[in-house]
């Protein structure tokens, strides 16, 4: 079986610095919300420059294709919001919403690789 990696980039509102994005990323570790069957390593990569200066793409990287689907359905057809794994709400909607310019109910991720 191969792993799967998938990326979602997250874009910071107006006024929010990244040090606050990292502690709600440290308070998610604490919490155990990352804690997701199949979720092997995770990464939150800061962006420099350009269009991505204020946000941060997530690499989510799972165990195999099977693990992924489990939580998510097929590639290109993500499952709705409300059917989300509950912790993955609970990071999303209690520790992210309020530092980001989008709905975190929206989570499309923007790559699927297989490795």
């Amino acid at each position: 079986m191969s792993r799967v990696v998938s990326v979602h980039e997250y874009t910071l509102a107006a006024g929010v610095d990244s040090a606050a994005f990292e502690r709600a990323v440290a308070e998610a570790e604490r919490r155990g919300l990352f804690d997701l069957p199949g979720l092997v390593e995770y990464r939150f990569l800061e962006g420099l420059r350009g269009d991505h200066r204020d946000s941060y793409a997530a690499l989510w990287i799972y165990e195999s294709r099977e693990a992924w689907e489990e939580l998510w359905g097929a590639p290109g057809a993500p499952i709705e919001a409300d059917e989300y794994p509950e912790r993955w709400l609970t990071w999303e909607n209690e520790l992210l919403a309020p530092l980001l310019d989008c709905d975190p109910d929206d989570i499309a991720f923007t790559s699927y690789e297989e490795l």
